[in-house]
């Protein structure tokens, strides 16, 4: 049987938490551990680029990233696990769609629209605060997936356009140039959680509400503590559909407990217990992980190891493929 490539990117900005882990890391780690899949998994380290220019900020979160992946226990001998910038054929790439690329096309994307209504209502100029890597980036992510000629990109509701796009450049290409690109499909799963964060609002860097995942047992225990919760008190029945507490809890636990945790809720479990037994769910749950997480990071020489082995596998893709692109478009030797 042939088998599906799916393909995830990972911006390699800031530090992971509980709803990184809950809404993306789980599920492609376990889709990394099926036979059936080929998966690539990169950290997107052009993509940061686009809104953190700190040099030292990427390199970090790189090294974080990726040592989180692995001591979750991504199967690199069946997924292909790379850097983005190790592949150099991805911006050779980029620039061959960029001139098969509709300017209107990149003036209807979202994030772009945004600047320029936010810009507009501040009455700033249209494109005030706006680089060619916010305005361009859908390319660099068609590219990101039809290097690969992954099947299958999972994403969330708000990254559809984008696969709707990359469909869009390839089958231009495809028309212009001959058949080499597999349509991407977006793979949105409803039921993945979404958490929300310390303040009630969905856990968000840019909200700075999170609860890093691999934090110390301390450290964690005292994020939980400061999730926001009503003034109802100890006997007060609470409601568990509006509480983040129950939310987490639900995300971590089995169907068994949550049954009870919902029981507790409406029996008037206090806050106070009802947050210690979360910590106690989710350090019981990441406390090997966080060990290895911590090895790693205390030996980045392994990481990067498992990082040059997946860029090998990659550009045995990548290489030949741009090979036989760079012919297509009339890029060749002399003869």
């Amino acid at each position: 049987m042939t088998k599906q490539r799916v393909l995830t990117g990972i911006t390699t900005t800031g530090t992971p938490h509980l709803g990184n882990y809950v809404g993306a890391i789980r599920p492609a780690i376990a889709a990394s551990q099926d036979e059936n899949n080929q998966p690539f998994y990169f950290l997107a380290d052009y993509h940061a680029l686009i809104k953190c220019q700190d040099p030292e900020l990427v390199h970090q979160s790189t090294r974080e990233i990726a040592a989180t992946w692995l001591a979750l226990g991504l199967d690199t001998d069946n997924a292909i696990f790379y850097r983005q910038s190790d592949i150099h054929e991805i911006p050779e790439l980029t620039w061959l769609l960029t001139c098969m690329t509709a300017k209107g096309l990149m003036n209807r994307a979202h994030a772009y629209k945004a600047a320029v209504d936010a810009n507009r209502a501040d009455g700033e100029d249209s494109d005030f605060g706006v680089n060619m890597g916010l305005y361009s980036y859908p390319i660099l992510m068609a590219a990101d997936i039809l290097m690969f000629n992954a099947n299958k990109v999972p994403v969330g509701k708000d990254q559809v356009q984008h696969i709707e796009m990359a469909r869009d450049i390839a089958g231009r290409f495809n028309h212009h140039y001959g058949e080499h690109f597999a349509l991407p499909e977006a793979v949105v799963d409803d039921h993945v959680a979404v958490l929300a964060g310390l303040d009630g609002r969905k856990m968000s860097k840019s909200y700075g509400n999170t609860i890093p995942l691999f934090l110390p047992e301390k450290k964690l225990k005292k994020h939980i503590n400061k999730i926001v919760t009503n003034l109802l008190e100890p006997g007060e029945p609470k409601d568990p559909d509006t509480s983040t507490v129950f939310q987490i809890w639900q995300a971590f636990a089995t169907e068994a407990q949550t049954a009870e945790m919902r029981k507790a809720f409406e029996e008037g479990i206090a806050w106070g217990e009802a947050k210690k037994q979360l910590f106690e769910l989710v350090n019981g749950q990441v406390g090997e992980a966080r060990e290895r997480y911590e090895a790693l990071l205390a030996n980045p020489a392994q990481i990067e190891q498992e990082l040059e082995k997946g860029a090998e596998k990659a550009r045995a893709y990548a290489a030949p493929f741009i090979d036989k692109l760079r012919s297509a478009v009339g890029i060749r030797k002399i003869r």
